[in-house]
């Protein structure tokens, strides 16, 4: 059985649906502070706390755990600047418990719902593994932390683990079960379709003369599908390898500007966004772009889904959920 931490939020969800219809039996292990009850729609769910043992300890005990899929943390970069504290008790510390807990129950795999902002600011585009690590917010420092730890976890006590490291993840399910659902919402794609769908009167662009194209941010934008697939190939590749723990990117090679995404959103909804333009951002890189090359020799895997397929699905989750959000201030 694999479980699941985090397992009722975006990543995490989408990822315990194609485990379940590759045959895999799930536990999702989640306090539901910021993920959905109504996501765990496949396996077992066990309402839980990371800061927690005893309740670690239990979901251990009651299920036959063979691997952990980690996607449990606080994500929001700003919010980690003015607060910290929180981000290394909720992502290091608490990943120190479960960890612990794999110790204690023989369980030797786990796989690591990491991020491409342990780069930091890019040296080179696209970025590669070998980048250098010199993440530039604490969200960022705290998960490099948590790949440290388990590198020394590896060797001192054989737990082997991959640690995938994100791009921009966007999308949503196909067959709408499930979607992108965060409050507030911090992510591009689905501000400018609250936009269009009139849930918010305007989306900000902040920055406008970047040395780009058009002036706005470029990022990489990964379908949340693309994301699980990773998760269930890396899971293979460990247990057949299994004495090999690396870490991967995943990202789609190519990057978008910020207008270039509001257009695409035009395109796809047929709705003119209303955008207003805002002053940069500190600690804004004009340019994230993700080699996914080592995953692809090595997992065999590539993102299926391009960018106007990764907003004709957010799009359509978020049109079948109209009505859940007209009680919500954006």
């Amino acid at each position: 059985m694999i479980l699941i931490a985090g397992g009722a939020g975006y990543i995490g969800a989408h990822t315990n649906k194609i485990l379940t219809q590759k045959g895999y039996k799930t536990v999702v292990f989640d306090n539901l502070s910021l993920g959905h009850k109504e996501f765990v729609k496949w396996g077992h769910l066990v309402t839980g706390d990371l800061a927690d043992i005893q309740q670690i300890r239990s979901c251990f005990s009651k299920y036959s755990i063979e691997a952990v899929m980690h996607f449990s943390a606080f994500a929001n970069v700003s919010e980690s600047v003015m607060d910290p504290a929180e981000y290394y008790v909720n992502n290091v510390s608490n990943t120190i418990n479960l960890l612990n807990i794999m110790k204690e129950y023989g369980v030797k795999y786990i796989i690591f719902s990491s991020t491409c902002a342990t780069y930091g600011d890019p040296e080179e585009i696209p970025m590669t593994e070998n980048h250098p690590q010199n993440p530039v917010n604490p969200y960022g420092r705290s998960k490099l932390m948590i790949e440290q730890i388990l590198k020394d976890y590896d060797q001192a006590y054989g737990i082997k683990h991959i640690n995938l490291r994100y791009f921009n993840a966007a999308g949503a399910d196909p067959d709408k079960e499930i979607g992108e659902n965060h409050f507030p919402e911090s992510h591009l794609i689905p501000l400018i379709i609250q936009a269009a769908l009139a849930q918010r009167k305007e989306i900000k662009i902040f920055g406008t003369d970047y040395q780009t194209k058009d002036g706005t941010c470029i990022r990489d934008y990964v379908h949340v599908n693309d994301l699980a697939s990773a998760h269930i190939l890396a899971l293979e590749y460990i247990k057949k390898k299994s004495n090999m723990s690396t870490s991967f990117n995943l990202g789609n090679n190519k990057g978008y500007s910020v207008k270039e995404v509001i257009t695409a959103v035009e395109r796809i909804s047929g709705v003119k966004v209303n955008s207003v333009n805002a002053p940069g951002r500190n600690g804004d890189p004009v340019e994230l772009i993700g080699s996914y090359q080592k995953a692809k020799e090595q997992l065999g895997w590539f993102p299926e889904f391009n960018l106007d397929q990764i907003i004709k699905t957010a799009w359509d989750w978020h049109v079948s959920n109209i009505d859940s959000w007209k009680n919500k201030k954006h």
